[in-house]
């Protein structure tokens, strides 16, 4: 299992409004999400893509198990605040892979929220239809 000893390193990704907490162990390169194989929880094979774009940007796909719990969003804000985590946590595990991920955007919060409602209209910018008459 997985959540045998002490983490070696901790990092958190958020996008939108998923929050990832991301531990690495030293292992093979199995990832768990919420106690679920990353095939069971993430279905796509594109999510799957984004979460595991940075490991194989640095060629370390099986050097750590990794353990995430991910709170809110959907699957695809889910999946960019694991990558997100996941980036975080590698850079902490070692500077030198700093450069590579930040060239390819990895390290980067998508700041993109949701815009609130508006009062008087159905949502932020969708006004209720108009009646001439």
């Amino acid at each position: 299992m997985s959540g045998q000893g002490k983490p070696l390193v901790q990092a958190t990704g958020r996008r939108k409004q998923a929050v990832a907490r991301v531990r690495f162990r030293d292992g093979v390169g199995q990832i768990t999400v919420n106690k679920q194989s990353l095939e069971e929880y993430f279905t796509s094979a594109s999510q799957r893509a984004i979460v595991l774009g940075p490991l194989q940007e640095v060629d370390l796909t099986a050097r750590y198990n990794i353990d995430a719990t991910i709170v809110g969003g959907g699957f695809s804000g889910q999946a960019g605040a694991l990558r997100l985590g996941i980036a975080r946590g590698l850079v902490e595990l070692d500077e030198e892979l700093r450069e590579p991920l930040k060239r390819r955007g990895m390290l980067t919060r998508d700041s993109r929220k949701k815009e609130s409602k508006k009062y008087g209209l159905k949502k932020a910018r969708k006004a209720p239809q108009y009646s001439k008459r």
